[in-house]
This record gives C-alpha cells, sequence and structure tokens, in this order.
C-alpha cells in the first residue's frame, strides 16, 4: 500500500492563505503562478552573478548559476513529462489523474529554477568556507553575561551559549537548506513568507528531510547525507511535511529533480572544461576509453558512447569543420544527456512502488547505466576542471574574501538588537545588511529567549552573505580594506 498519495504531494496551498478571493478572471493554476513569481524575483536575477565551477570568470560560455539553473529545469519538464505519461500509460495508476501530469512538469520546471536559490558566492566552495569559519571561531566569540541575566558579569563563549542544533546549523550550512529559507522568508514581498510559493513546490526542493542533528554522511539512506532544514525554519519544514502526508520522507519529484541537477551539471562541467582548454577532446576520448568494462561488447551501452564520440569527430571533419573537436564534444554531450534522462525515468518505473512507499533511499541513476557514466564524468572534471591551477588560484582568492566578511560582520551582530549601542564600525557594518533581512529577523526573533536571538543574528549574516553576488563579494572586500 502506498505511503504518500499523489493527491496530497501536488497539494496547491501556500504558507500564508490568501485573505481576499482571487480573482476568477487569472486562469493560471497555482503551479502556473508559481513560476511567474520565480523568474520575475530579484533572488532568481541574483544566480547571473553567481559561480557554477569557475569563480569570477570572463568567459561568456561558462556556466552560472542562472544558466544552470534554466538548464536543470529543462531537464526537470522533460523528465516529468516522460514520468507522468508512464504512470498513466504503464502503470495506469489510477490515483496518478491526467491533470497531474500537467501539474508535475510545471512544479518540477519550477524546482530547477530554484533549487541553487540560497547559493553563497563562488559556489559549492563558499558553503565550505562558511562551515569552515565557524567550525574554527565560534568558540572564540563571548557574549556578556549581563545581556543574558540582570547583573550578570564576564563573558560566556557563543559555544557555550548555543544549542547543539544551532550550531549544528552553521556547521553543516547548505546552500540547498538556504533556499528553502530564501524563498519561505527572506525574499520579503508583502510579508515574512517569502515568495509564498505552493507546499507542493517546496518539499520537491528539500532533498534532504532532516536536521542538522540528523545528519550521517555515511548512512546507506541517502536522507541523511545532508540537513534540509534549519533549527530556525522548521516550523515551516512541519507545515509543508504535514500537509503533504510525507511523514519523514522524500517528495517522488525531488528524486527527479535531483537527476536533473545531476544531468546538468555532470555533462556542463565536461563542455565548461573543454571550452576554458582545460580538457582536451584527446583527452576525452583516452578518459572514457580506459573506463570502460574489460569484458564490454560492442552491443554495451557504454560501449556505444565511446564509439559515438569518435563517430561524431568524424563527421566534424567530415564536414570540413575546423572545430571538429567542439561538435564532436558537444553533440556528444546532447546524447549522453538524452541516456541518462532516459535510465532516470526508467529507474523511476521500475521503482514505483518503493519510491511512493518511502522505502527508496536511493538516486533514480542509482543501479543504472546512467551510474557508471555519471562517476565517470564527475572523476574527469574533477581532475581537469577542479584541480586545475586557475580555479584553485581563484577559491584562495574566494576564501580570503569570505573570510573577511565573516571575520567583521560576525562580531558587528552580536549586540545588535540587545540595546548595548554599536560602535561606530559595527554600525556602518550593520547598515550594509539588507533591510529586509532585518525586518524579518525582527519578526521571527520578538519575544525569543536571548540564545536563539543571538543565533538568528548569526543567520542574519550568512543571510546577507548568501544573497550576495561574486562581484558584489569582491566590491565590498573592497570597501572593508578602506574601512580598516
Amino acid at each position: 500500500m502506498q505511503s504518500m498519495e499523489w493527491n496530497k504531494l501536488l497539494c496547491p496551498d501556500r504558507i500564508r492563505i490568501y485573505s481576499k478571493p482571487v480573482s476568477t478572471r487569472d486562469k493560471r493554476s497555482e503551479f502556473e503562478k508559481d513560476y511567474h513569481r520565480i523568474i520575475s524575483s530579484a533572488s532568481f536575477r541574483r544566480l547571473q552573478d553567481k559561480t557554477q565551477v569557475y569563480p569570477l570568470d570572463e568567459s561568456d560560455f561558462v556556466r552560472t548559476r542562472l544558466t544552470h539553473s534554466l538548464e536543470v529545469s529543462s531537464f526537470c519538464k522533460s523528465l516529468g513529462q516522460t514520468i507522468s505519461r508512464r504512470i498513466i500509460n504503464e502503470l495506469k495508476d489510477e490515483s496518478f489523474l491526467p491533470e497531474y501530469q500537467q501539474y508535475m512538469c510545471d512544479i518540477l520546471q519550477c524546482a530547477g529554477l530554484i533549487h541553487d536559490i540560497g547559493n553563497p558566492p563562488f559556489g559549492h566552495f563558499g558553503e565550505n568556507v562558511i562551515r569552515k569559519w565557524f567550525k574554527e571561531n565560534i568558540s572564540k566569540l563571548e557574549y556578556p553575561k549581563e545581556l543574558l541575566e540582570e547583573g550578570g558579569e564576564g563573558y560566556v563563549s557563543v559555544d557555550e551559549l548555543l544549542s547543539e542544533q544551532m550550531k549544528a546549523d552553521f556547521f553543516n550550512f547548505e546552500g540547498n537548506t538556504q533556499a528553502l529559507r530564501v524563498v519561505t522568508k527572506l525574499h520579503y514581498l508583502v510579508d515574512a513568507h517569502g515568495m509564498n510559493l505552493t507546499k507542493a513546490l517546496l518539499s520537491t526542493i528539500i532533498k534532504y528531510p532532516v536536521s542538522s542533528l540528523e545528519v550521517d554522511k555515511d548512512s546507506e539512506d541517502i536522507r541523511k547525507h545532508k540537513m534540509g532544514y534549519y533549527y530556525a525554519d522548521k516550523e515551516a519544514f512541519d507545515d509543508i511535511e504535514e500537509s503533504l502526508g510525507l511523514n519523514g520522507n522524500r517528495n517522488p519529484l525531488t528524486l527527479i529533480l535531483e537527476a536533473a541537477d545531476d544531468t546538468a551539471y555532470l555533462t556542463a562541467d565536461i563542455e565548461d572544461a573543454f571550452k576554458k582548454g582545460l580538457l582536451s577532446y584527446e583527452q576525452l576520448l583516452y578518459e572514457l576509453e580506459a573506463h570502460k568494462y574489460k569484458d564490454a561488447s560492442e552491443d554495451d551501452e557504454y560501449y556505444e558512447l565511446v564509439e559515438l564520440l569518435k563517430q561524431l569527430h568524424d563527421k566534424g571533419q567530415e564536414y570540413g569543420a575546423s572545430g571538429a573537436d567542439s561538435y564532436a564534444i558537444q553533440n556528444w554531450i546532447i546524447n549522453v544527456q538524452g541516456k541518462l534522462i532516459f535510465d532516470a525515468t526508467d529507474s523511476f518505473i521500475n521503482n514505483y512502488d518503493s519510491i511512493m512507499a518511502g522505502t527508496y533511499l536511493k538516486e533514480l541513476l542509482d543501479g543504472t547505466e546512467g551510474k557508471h557514466i555519471t562517476e565517470i564524468l564527475g572523476d574527469i572534471a574533477y581532475r581537469y576542471a577542479f584541480l586545475s591551477k586557475p580555479k584553485i588560484s581563484m577559491e584562495a582568492m574566494a576564501d580570503d574574501m569570505m573570510s573577511d566578511i565573516l571575520d567583521a560582520f560576525i562580531p558587528a551582530v552580536l549586540y545588535y538588537d540587545t540595546g548595548r549601542k554599536l560602535d561606530e564600525k559595527s554600525q556602518l557594518l550593520v547598515d550594509k545588511i539588507s533591510e529586509n533581512y532585518k525586518a524579518i529577523y525582527h519578526i521571527y526573533s520578538k519575544d525569543k529567549p536571548e540564545a536563539e536571538k543571538l543565533y538568528l543574528r548569526l543567520m542574519l549574516v550568512t543571510d546577507y552573505v548568501c544573497g550576495m553576488t561574486d562581484s558584489y563579494t569582491k566590491r565590498l572586500c573592497q570597501e572593508l580594506k578602506e574601512l580598516k
């Protein structure tokens, strides 16, 4: 018996219920309205100046977070179309109504657009800097006891003051977790509910439905590999979980989003590395040949993909194209993407019962030929692109910049909203933080214990940092140097 039901999973409700009747002239579905809210938002536009792989790159070709998100959105829609048709035509699940096909596609398309909307500057490297900073510095921060109790003397370590979950939120910081916070709170429109997107969409972007205290990177259960929500956002998370009847499970659409994300970034990393001159056609072919199964036959799918790359190169030369290498790689990538989409679709259909029961605890591509392909592409990209000297050099610079920002802003917010007058430098820094973010802080910190307020002030800084673009981060660091 299925533990999750499509009529709940595709929930069109929002956390904030409209107080006025919706116009009957608007014929859009709630999920179509989500799409328009997203693409017209400043939070989405800022992705155009955020790193995908290469920080502050001057090339117009390589991906940014915006172009990556558009590609993921496209793959999400394709997967939604093929999977929903097969649920209807092959599995004949009567609980999956015909109109659900469009709902699934619309939700997935939107999820692809916002899945990285919470990422800090400089890609995943920025996440690492934030985690590292708090692990190394939180025990060095001190808070005056007089702000905790009348007549208190001396100082207490912030490390002792915060709860284990509050600290773990920073130690396990994730851009994916921040995405939920951005769209439910920080993108301030009318009130404190952010974009106020549908609960079906919100649940789709929660890849890991556990708190920071439940993270277990070595677990066979993929749901525990990273955290899915902050202590500060538990109320919203619980509301979404209850409304969709998830019972701690991942929304099945989350599996599809993840497969689309993997397909997009792994193939894009190869293409971008080639365009930057870090990986040649000959090197790619060599690596693919080296990873072929020793006993592979000519009808083996991976063998066929390797042969296809050669054939495409030959065809490019036949056309007299000066860029036969580029022609081969770009067209080969399109074929690989098609293969991964096919494998993910097959996996969803073949594992449908366990996915709907919440007992499928892997990625969709696990156990498929597509998994072999993604592992190889990931290994090639890591060695040729992620370990390249230009990227390492830029990451070192990004480390310095983000660390400088945290060094300045964390001490500056410690006494914010405590009644204690800030020194001139701290006040200048606090003034730089978005008024919207500070408004959200005041809404959610009202009547909270002092330790929780402090936690929310630290989060105010990470909110501010994650809202920065790469270029803004660079400019801000210049200002900090002048301030010193």
